[in-house]
């Protein structure tokens, strides 16, 4: 931290043994919700989770879809409860996330289960008495009643607020009682009920509720002064800075803007470099207090936006010193002992400093995180696709320190994928593609005197266009390979020379092609079998300016479109003998790669020749008598343009 103008420093031991202390007025088998919301109160949401669920919290609670969405963003998988009520655009991206929703109306119940495309678990909020969100306590049973009816929404919990839990006991034993009241009418038990904010905890016990939510005391801030006599509680956050200058002010002099601060006598003062932009609250002025060498210094004049004037006339201090604005042990610059001197809210003050520092996570003394400046992690979404484009650019040149290299990867490789919008990206999973070549008898082209395959190894398409092709291999090939479902058919496609061909690699929708010898008519192809998910496709063929394409469709495949689906595709061909190699390229991006050549007695000595770009450049080779077979790691990505050459 030695060139920041101002960080915080999130102790995370701390806030482990806040949830010990917290633990300790849960009964058994009550669970327990931490409470990330406006990124964990301040404290970095990601970090405060992770650390939480270690330590056994069972849920996660945010304000809003975008918060949940980021913790998603950043792997968290543990259920996370929206506590707020959701907009019906947001519904969308709540599935999408696996979030959970609060109701708190039944006309947002309805639309959210018109929309919902399977059945998503919900919690109820009851109003019992915050006079906020929730349905009103008197018409909750019935609400309930018509919910719980509703095919597509499962009540997974239900819940209420205590207004006043930390220093109003008689109203929150009101809401309880109105609380346990509705429980009571209710004919059937949700898996989870929770009315206890972490001062209910403390305050309120109930022996209905198997499910708690741990917010600002877990932080190590406490809610009311009459707290402090029944749990013992360690800031977590604690916000810094360094002196940037070091003035004298001769008496009657004045200080900051509106002069409202005049030095009593020659005095010596401090100029922090940072202010009520950067979170510190204005209503400080000449009243907060700040920590310099273990001792207390008042802020004098007003705070302004990008600085704070302090006095330090008894210190012996230099530039850069550190300075302790917020946390710590010491009382005066605890949150909620600063915002009591404006009679402010701890809560705001936490969620707002810091707004232009550094966030730095402990753990047992030691340095385990970092987050940017501005306190806003990076998410993709929240760009348009200029500014995406420049922010890849940048990273990579800021990666390799080199213009040059990361221009060359960006021009010729990354903008193929990312500049062109109406090129949608699609990408395969479990590529699977078996080629195998079995003996043809048949003298070359004589319409009159050939011999006869047996027909029971041709395709019935084939066995209406069978021709002598002594000089070919049957071929039979297998492809399977998972991909999201883009139309509800696609094609196959064959052409008897590479620039045919080239056109069918630039369409979305052909997901297989096949190059003939020129020799060969395009009709000397035939699909035998094309599934998505078990459906079999119907298929239909057509000769087009030389090429062959054949359809795949099947009416059911409409419901499919825009989900992952299993593809598979059989055919059958003529392969030529004198070619002495046989080629198969990836075109797209692919996760997971086998691609096996059967050749049974009809080759001897043959040898692969992978061309892979791909994070390991030499995929594995595993050679049995009469097969060969290249494959990379199950969840290895491939690039385009790879493939294998078999050569014999």
């Amino acid at each position: 931290m030695q060139n920041e103008r101002s960080w915080t420093e999130i102790n995370l031991s701390n806030f482990e043994q806040n949830l010990n202390e917290l633990k300790k007025f849960i009964s058994a088998g009550t669970d327990f919700m931490q409470i990330v919301k406006a990124d964990a109160y301040g404290h970095g949401a990601f970090e405060i989770s992770r650390k939480a669920i270690l330590c056994g919290a069972t849920f996660l609670g945010v304000a809003n879809v975008q918060e949940g969405m980021l913790l998603r963003y950043q792997g968290i998988d543990t259920p996370i409860l929206i506590l707020s009520p959701s907009l019906e655009s947001e519904i969308e991206l709540i599935m999408e996330n696996e979030l959970i929703p609060t109701i708190s109306s039944l006309e947002f119940a309805q639309t959210l289960d018109k929309k919902a495309m399977k059945e998503i678990g919900i919690h109820i909020n009851i109003d019992t008495g915050m006079g906020r969100s929730g349905i009103h306590y008197k018409q909750s049973l019935t609400a309930t009643s018509k919910i719980q009816k509703l095919p597509n929404l499962k009540i997974e919990g239900i819940f209420s607020h205590f207004s006043a839990a930390e220093n109003d006991a008689d109203y929150s034993k009101l809401q309880s009682e109105r609380f346990k009241s509705i429980l009571d009418g209710l004919d059937f038990k949700p898996k989870y009920t929770h009315i206890a904010n972490s001062s209910g905890v403390i305050t309120s016990k109930n022996d209905y509720s198997n499910l708690v939510r741990l917010g600002l005391l877990s932080y190590g801030v406490y809610t009311d002064p009459s707290l402090k006599n029944k749990i013992s509680l360690k800031p977590v956050m604690t916000f810094k800075s360094r002196i940037g200058q070091i003035k004298t002010a001769e008496k009657g002099e004045s200080i900051g803007y509106n002069r409202s601060y005049t030095a009593p006598g020659k005095m010596k003062y401090a100029i922090l470099p940072v202010g009520y932009a950067d979170g510190y609250d204005f209503m400080l002025s000449n009243k907060g207090k700040v920590l310099i060498k273990d001792k207390l210094c008042g802020v004098i004049g007003k705070i302004s936006m990008d600085m704070i004037a302090v006095d330090v006339t008894e210190l012996n201090v230099n530039v850069e010193d550190e300075v302790v604005l917020l946390g710590n042990e010491h009382d005066a610059i605890k949150a909620e002992n600063l915002t009591s001197l404006y009679n402010g809210s701890s809560y705001e003050i936490l969620c707002q400093v810091g707004r232009r520092a550094k966030r730095y996570h402990f753990e047992n003394g030691k340095m385990i995180a970092s987050s940017p400046l501005l306190r806003r992690d990076f998410v993709s979404s929240d760009y348009s696709d200029d500014k995406l484009n420049t922010v890849i650019e940048t990273a990579i040149e800021q990666r390799l320190q080199s213009k040059e290299i990361s221009n060359l990867i960006y021009s010729d490789i990354l903008k193929r994928f990312f500049t062109e919008r109406d090129r949608d990206i699609h990408y395969r999973r479990n590529f699977k593609h078996t080629i195998e070549f079995k003996d043809s008898t048949l003298s070359p082209f004589s319409r009159g005197n050939s011999k006869e395959l047996d027909n029971s190894v041709l395709s019935p398409f084939l066995r209406g266009n069978k021709r002598g092709l002594k000089g070919y291999y049957l071929t039979n090939t297998t492809l399977t390979f998972t991909k999201q479902l883009q139309n509800d058919h696609f094609y196959v496609a064959c052409a008897n020379s590479e620039k045919l061909l080239e056109k069918y690699f630039l369409r979305k929708d052909v997901e297989y092609r096949w190059l003939l010898d020129n020799k060969l008519e395009a009709n000397l192809f035939d699909v035998t079998s094309a599934k998505i998910n078990d459906i079999e496709l119907y298929h239909e063929m057509k000769l087009k300016d030389g090429c062959l394409e054949i359809r795949c469709h099947h009416p059911q495949l409409q419901e499919l479109v825009g989900k992952e689906v299993e593809f598979s595709i059989s055919t059958q061909t003529f392969y030529p003998k004198d070619s002495h190699q046989l080629s198969v390229y990836l075109i797209e991006m692919t996760q997971g790669v086998e691609i096996s050549f059967v050749y049974g007695n009809v080759l001897k000595n043959v040898e692969a020749v992978p061309i892979f770009s791909s994070r390991s450049k030499f995929p594995q080779i595993k050679e049995n008598k009469g097969s060969i077979m290249i494959s990379s790691q199950p969840d290895e990505w491939v690039f385009p343009t790879s493939g294998v050459v078999f050569v014999y």
